[in-house]
């Protein structure tokens, strides 16, 4: 129908009724995009309501619900239906009962927290900075410091699609970080709210505070809030757009906040085509630097438009390879888990295998990317990414020849000594009847080449203890690394794609960074300052760029954490390598780059992006 034949047609089914073209899209929402001017019916009470629904249902006329426009972009185009505005008569009244208040849909929540507290009711004040109605508020269970309105919900009534009352009870609703499965055609008229009792001076004190905070962390100029929805509490929409440098982008009048990269503002004069676009730019700049899809939470009277901007990334499958036969088994199977959880945290499918065996498995071969946490055996060795290479299996981290001249800590100082990259002089010894290696002075280190987690590695003080060392590194090699011992701080670098993280210093109570100072602490604790305490930045600096030299004479990628020792004197030392470093919470690649601003989650979606685009560019 025509927007006339509407108008004539309400007019008569539904005398008296309040109907407008009147009012702009720039006057309806708070974000004023949009360009057309849509019809708009302002019922007075549920019969007009309910007659108004009916009389679309049969005339195939569409309807949209529109609160306090707080989280709407509004359309160019003529929406060719009606925007159904509940602001009149019964839709913004409240009532108290002796243990709860009804509440219009029409209602805005500011204005229900200010009445509860006239009448002593409290415990919504978190929500106060949220411009938005009530109706709006429980469709989308708006939150806020930790508290959703499903909460305080007891009841909620209105009308279906065809007019027929409909209610609910709060725990039957499917409450949902910012949505609910409320049919999509439900239009809630009211609610029902248990709140705490409370005092009116308390709750004007805390209603103040809060939106004396929003005012203050808000960015000026017209907004719907915040864009996107968090993808999970430890990865906010806005410190990912931020990391990708989102901040300040623009399309025509439409900009990215410089105070809260969640917040795309109207600058003056943004149309809907220019907020759309500038949205889909954002989503796209954080995808292809991340692999994590961002989500619209504001609604769209145009659903072309969500369309449009909305990456059609099918949900990717990664298989998290934990566990091994090696010694860092225990350790390997808890960093998988952390890195298995962190991806279903922000959309991926994950299926986490316990390998033992190394072989490609069926599961293997289905997924889109295969993420190996395997430290030290065959995981960190190269063999199974060579397994993986020629079974043409996309992989995270480094290939393997780089894992495998990491591992062997002899291959790995050869590559050093050709770099021309400081390391501890060295010598190798093959059986325990070896004396120690000319030039050498006690104290040394005795190392098994090829393991990890300080598996194999001790502090030979004297002669006394150089045997036993010896036989000790024996059990896991057949050679022996012997290092000079070089007392200083220990620093290590973590490198993501080429990019050297802020240093990790690591401060331990014993001699050694060993085995119990990783993991079980019983000679006491291990202290991480990041960035070092200790080291001066001109030494973290000369850090970073010897670690990507190294990164590079490797031919490693994705990942790396390199280690370093540095003496009082300022000069510093290459330890070794390691293409599979800890993904624990007390790990040390994640630490570096919570520093450098990625989370846990964002470190681990990104290195299956690079996966993706090597992938995608074969």
């Amino acid at each position: 129908m025509i927007r006339a034949e509407i108008i004539n047609g309400l007019n008569k089914a539904i005398p008296g009724i309040f109907v407008t073209e009147d009012y702009s899209w720039q006057r309806l929402t708070t974000l004023g995009v949009g360009t057309a001017s849509p019809l708009v019916v302002e019922p007075g009470d549920d019969i007009e309501l309910r007659g108004l629904v009916q009389w679309c249902q049969s005339h195939n006329v569409p309807w949209i619900v529109l609160g306090n426009g707080s989280n709407v972009v509004g359309a160019d185009h003529e929406f060719a239906g009606i925007v159904i505005r509940l602001c009149r008569g019964s839709f913004v009244n409240i009532s108290c009962g002796r243990t709860h208040l009804t509440v219009g849909a029409g209602v805005k929540l500011r204005s229900l927290i200010r009445f509860g507290a006239e009448h002593g009711w409290g415990g919504l004040s978190r929500l106060a900075g949220i411009p938005g109605t009530i109706g709006g508020a429980l469709r989308m269970n708006a939150g806020a410091h930790g508290l959703c309105i499903s909460e305080k919900v007891l009841e909620l009534f209105g009308f279906d699609g065809e007019g027929n009352p409909w209610a609910a009870s709060a725990d039957s609703i499917g409450w949902q970080y910012r949505s609910t499965d409320i049919p999509a055609d439900v239009i809630i008229t009211g609610a029902i709210l248990g709140l705490d009792r409370s005092d009116e001076e308390t709750e004007d004190w805390l209603v103040n505070e809060e939106i004396a905070r929003r005012r203050s962390t808000e960015p000026q100029g017209r907004n719907a809030g915040c864009v996107f929805r968090n993808p999970s509490p430890d990865t906010p929409a806005g410190k990912l757009i931020d990391f990708c440098g989102g901040k300040g982008i623009s399309v025509g009048d439409a900009a990215v906040s410089y105070e809260h990269a969640n917040y795309l503002i109207n600058r003056g004069n943004a149309t809907e085509a220019d907020f759309v676009s500038l949205t889909a730019k954002v989503v796209k700049k954080v995808y292809d630097k991340t692999g994590i899809v961002l989500h619209p939470e504001v609604s769209f009277v145009d659903r072309s438009s969500m369309d449009s901007l909305e990456i059609k990334a099918s949900p990717v499958n990664v298989a998290v390879l934990k566990g091994g036969k090696s010694t860092e088994r225990e350790v390997s199977l808890e960093s998988g888990a952390a890195v298995a959880n962190a991806l279903r945290n922000v959309g991926y499918n994950v299926t986490e295998i316990d390998i033992q065996e190394l072989s490609v498995t069926e599961p293997l071969r289905q997924a889109d990317v295969v993420f190996p946490v395997l430290h030290g055996g065959f995981g960190e060795s190269g063999e199974l990414q060579q397994l993986l290479e020629e079974a043409n299996i996309e992989f995270v981290g480094c290939g393997s020849h780089a894992c495998a001249a990491a591992m062997d800590k002899l291959i790995s100082k050869r590559i050093m000594e050709r770099a021309g990259l400081p390391t501890p002089p060295w010598a190798v010894v093959a059986h325990a009847d070896a004396v120690l290696p000319a030039g050498m002075d006690y104290p040394v280190v005795a190392k098994a080449p090829s393991q990890g987690s300080t598996v194999g590695i001790s502090i030979v003080h004297d002669a006394s203890e150089w045997k036993p060392a010896l036989l000790d590194c024996l059990k896991y090699d057949k050679e022996v690394l012997v290092e000079k011992y070089i007392k200083g701080r220990e620093i290590t670098v973590g490198i993501v794609d080429g990019e050297a993280l802020t240093p990790v210093e690591i401060e331990y109570p014993g001699e050694m960074y060993d085995y119990d100072a990783k993991y079980t602490h019983a000679k006491g604790e291990t202290y991480y300052h990041c960035p070092p305490a200790h080291v001066s930045e001109e030494l973290q600096k000369k850090a970073q760029s010897m670690a990507v030299e190294f990164y590079k004479a490797l031919g490693a990628r994705d990942m790396i954490r390199i280690d370093f020792i540095v003496v009082e004197d300022g000069s510093m030392y290459i330890l070794e390598g390691n293409t599979i470093p800890g993904f624990t919470a007390s790990s040390l690649l994640p630490k570096g780059a919570k520093q450098a601003g990625m989370s846990f989650e964002m470190l681990c979606a990104r290195l299956i992006k690079l996966a993706l685009n090597r992938k995608a560019g074969r």
